[in-house]
């Protein structure tokens, strides 16, 4: 992939061979649990109706009530303007300038955005009650396996990258999500330059603890991890943009698929002007992305909770993707769905 460095970063960054990291481990899950036995018999009966005690008839009202009860998150009450839990957010993930980082780039921006519209059919069919907010989620600091200019091991890409995905989310109405693989560097160092896009009303940020080298690694080569710390500082600066500008909340996206690459988790503060989404990244069958989200997800809660298909790794062991009947049962309800 060939990328130009900010217009806004003093010393340019450019490297004709520099291609982004795509590494995304397999993390261990629980044997394929044991599919219930399926009904095969078809043969109609008529219905038999039984008379119901009143005191049970309420029992059963209740439970109904209890079921249709919208779940509730933690943190503040959303502020006017917040995208969640009203709506369920789908993301199409990647870069313009690399096929290989995901859908995003992968396509022709036209075959993209139509291919978009098919997903969010789906989840509109899914869950009718739950409004779809298509969205395009773009990696705009790469991690990368070389120092590359300033030694820190990733890439700023230019501003006409990020201008062309706003043009392209204009076709559809949809958010944008600009992603950080920050290396060696730190989200202190990489999140001011975006200021002038994270201040607009519909663009929102994305971090990857995958990729953030604090012990000095290189990326691709070990998993990397955030603390709590580097989370606070995410909301703290996204807040105080939302109250400087008067702008609704901001959506933080967090990627985790192993135990370390968070830490600290309950140490999370949870701010009115931004909404935090733990997004389970992992990839491998329906079993093993379930496991993980069990366990690096629900185990630990935070706020919102995200859920990532791959077009293709997720194909590597399994003959399909997940439906979205299947992320639907899992609780927390995933509000934010990404597709790389």
């Amino acid at each position: 992939m060939c990328a130009l460095a900010l217009t806004s970063c003093a010393p340019q960054e450019q490297d004709v061979n520099a291609t982004a990291l795509v590494t995304e481990p397999e993390v261990s899950a629980a044997p394929e649990p044991a599919s219930a036995p399926v009904n095969t018999d078809t043969t109609t009966t008529a219905a038999v109706v039984r008379p119901v005690a009143p005191e049970k008839a309420a029992v059963e009202r209740a439970s109904v009530e209890e079921t249709a009860k919208p779940e509730s998150y933690p943190g503040p009450a959303p502020l006017p303007g917040a995208i969640l839990p009203g709506k369920r957010i789908i993301a199409y993930y990647g870069n313009l300038l690399s096929k290989r980082m995901g859908i995003l780039g992968e396509l022709p921006p036209e075959q993209m955005l139509a291919k978009l519209d098919e997903e969010v059919a789906k989840w509109a069919k899914a869950d009718s009650l739950t409004p779809v907010q298509p969205a395009l989620h773009a990696i705009v600091v790469t991690a990368q396996g070389h120092p590359s200019a300033g030694g820190k091991y990733r890439l700023r890409m230019t501003h006409k990258m990020i201008d062309d995905v706003l043009e392209l989310a204009k076709q559809r109405d949809a958010i944008v999500f600009l992603d950080i693989q920050v290396g060696q560097s730190t989200l202190q160092q990489e999140i001011p330059p975006l200021e002038k896009y994270l201040k607009m009303p519909n663009v929102h940020l994305g971090i990857d603890a995958e990729f953030s080298m604090k012990e000095g690694g290189i990326p691709g080569r070990s998993i990397g991890t955030f603390d709590a710390e580097d989370i606070n500082y995410a909301t703290g600066y996204l807040a105080d943009l939302v109250k400087t500008h008067n702008i609704p909340p901001k959506l933080l996206i967090v990627h985790r698929f192993t135990q370390r690459m968070i830490t600290n988790y309950e140490n999370i503060k949870l701010r009115p002007e931004t909404q935090v989404i733990m997004h389970m990244d992992g990839w491998g069958s329906p079993a093993l992305k379930k496991d993980t989200f069990r366990r690096y997800i629900q185990k630990e809660p935070v706020q919102f909770t995200g859920f990532k298909l791959f077009y293709k790794n997720d194909l590597r062991k399994s003959p399909r993707l997940m439906t979205p009947e299947e992320i639907l049962g899992l609780k927390p309800t995933p509000l934010y769905i990404q597709y790389q």
